[in-house]
């Protein structure tokens, strides 16, 4: 079995998933066969890996995919073994080993969670054969004492696995020598044996202001300081999982092309944005519940959604569907985007009750395309060509049901050898169940240029890969690396 260390934080959104990445790249930077691995994940931002010994593909969030392209090793669902896709405020998809396992409501899950725990242990020793390190991400806090009994995520897992951890605590929230004293006053022995050190995150201007601080920390913990990591600019560049960062992006520096993106409630996979956010005269605008669509707006992209009908009954609900006709009578651009696709027709369906007790409703009429659900679920790595363009396309599959109408005569692209996606008559509204569409640079720039921006198609990929450069980069610098990377076993 490789060796291992684990990042736990002291609470969500405190940098892991970048850090893990970060720490991937400079291990691989230095030689190492590395890999990611997340045992319980929550995300609608999901991603298409490989199944071993089955066609198609399984999902795991879109962090441990970045993980995967940061050590340089195709994506496999045993980097992610468990996930958990919201659908409602109470219950989630659940997602094992890249396979639809069922349904559970917050409070079946922690009973569902011993059973789950044979799953992650089996991912785990399979991901390890042939490996030098494994570098593991944690979910939420150890902190989370309440729901230790059942845990697979975080202490549950680093104890049955032996995993020594590292704690992360967030300076820019504030309060980081409390959360981490706190969190080492809070947890039980066999625990607090697991933690090997901490590091700190997101630290802005001069880092030896803090050195007073970790002298705290090591009064309360003895636990070493591992560095402080600034402020990771390159950060933003990348891919990210966690929907909570679209409050943050709900609005930009003025640029030629405004693209208005509605925040749905179960808005998914919504990274489909990042490569026309990381054009230099482009402004993605993320409209939140009870904001309108800007009227000078080029362009309204409608993105996915894990549950199409209650997201498009609150699209209504909110007005959107008033500006997004004000925004067609004016002229403007509407692409749909899987979930967003179906939104646009007249009508989805769900005779099977799939995603709820709502069984049918009114589509944005749009596209004269009908939705019906089918319980058959398409994940895939999807080789595509632009139809439009006639220009290569690399993306991915993850949908429910099956979209026909007139409107499909008029493909947007070919998906495998297949037809895929809708047009109206003049081509400014369009839908396709392909994302990734915007990652393929040719067919962005080329789309652009009809909105009135000639020099758009940088390498977005190119991107990606250099902020990961960057960021480890930082990471061997401000962090003992040497001796992270010594205290796995």
């Amino acid at each position: 079995m490789a060796r291992a260390i684990m990042l736990q934080g002291t609470g969500s959104d405190v940098g892991k998933t970048v850090l893990v990445a970060g720490l991937c790249r400079a291990a691989k930077l230095r030689g190492m066969s590395v890999r990611p691995f997340k045992p319980q994940n929550m995300s609608n931002n999901a991603a298409v890996a490989d199944l071993p010994g089955e066609a198609g593909g399984g999902e795991i969030g879109r962090a441990q995919w970045l993980q995967a392209i940061a050590c340089g090793v195709t994506p496999s669902v045993h980097m992610n073994p468990v996930l958990l896709k919201p659908q409602s405020e109470i219950g989630s998809q659940v997602v094992v080993q890249g396979k639809v396992y069922g349904h559970a409501k917050a409070r079946d899950y922690q009973d569902l969670k011993p059973k789950l725990m044979d799953a992650v242990l089996d991912s785990w020793h399979r991901l390890g054969e042939g490996a030098d390190l494994v570098i593991v991400e944690g979910a939420g806090s150890p902190a989370e004492i309440n729901l230790r009994p059942r845990d697979i995520a975080n202490m549950g897992f680093a104890t049955r696995a032996d995993v020594p951890v590292v704690l992360v605590g967030d300076i820019d929230r504030g309060g980081v020598i409390a959360s981490i004293a706190g969190t080492h006053l809070i947890l039980p022995e066999d625990d607090r044996r697991m933690i090997v050190g901490y590091l700190i995150n997101k630290f802005r201007g001069d880092a030896s202001l803090f050195d007073d601080g970790i002298k705290a920390i090591e009064r309360f913990t003895r636990w070493p300081c591992f560095g402080v990591v600034p402020w990771l600019k390159a950060a933003a560049l990348l891919p990210s999982e966690d929907s909570v960062i679209l409050e943050r992006l709900a609005s930009g520096e003025k640029k030629p092309l405004k693209v208005a993106v509605p925040m749905l409630g179960r808005i998914a996979n919504f990274d489909d944005l990042d490569p026309l956010r990381a054009e230099p005269q482009v402004e993605v605008v993320f409209v939140p519940p009870g904001h309108r669509l800007p009227g000078d707006a080029g362009l309204v992209i409608i993105p996915g959604s894990k549950s199409t009908i209650a997201d498009l009954i609150a699209f209504r609900g909110n007005g959107w569907d008033r500006d997004l006709a004000d925004h067609r009578r004016r002229g403007g651009h509407v692409v749909g985007i899987c979930g967003g696709y179906q939104m646009l027709g007249r009508v989805v369906a769900d005779p099977y009750g799939i995603e709820g007790s709502v069984t049918e409703t009114e589509g944005l009429g749009l596209l004269d395309v009908e939705t019906v659900m089918e319980p058959e679920k398409t994940v895939r790595n999807s080789a595509a060509r632009s139809l439009r363009y006639d220009t290569e396309l690399s993306g991915y599959e993850i949908h429910l049901g099956r979209t026909t109408g007139p409107d499909c005569a008029r493909p947007v692209a070919e998906i495998n050898g297949k037809a895929d996606g809708a047009a109206s008559p003049d081509g400014k509204v369009f839908g396709t169940y392909l994302h990734g569409l915007f990652g393929a640079d040719t067919f962005r720039g080329r789309f652009l240029a009809e909105l009135g921006i000639q020099d758009g198609g940088i390498d977005y990929r190119k991107q990606v890969e250099d902020a990961l450069d960057d960021i480890a980069a930082h990471l061997e610098k401000h962090l003992d690396c040497d001796a992270i990377f010594s205290a796995a076993r």
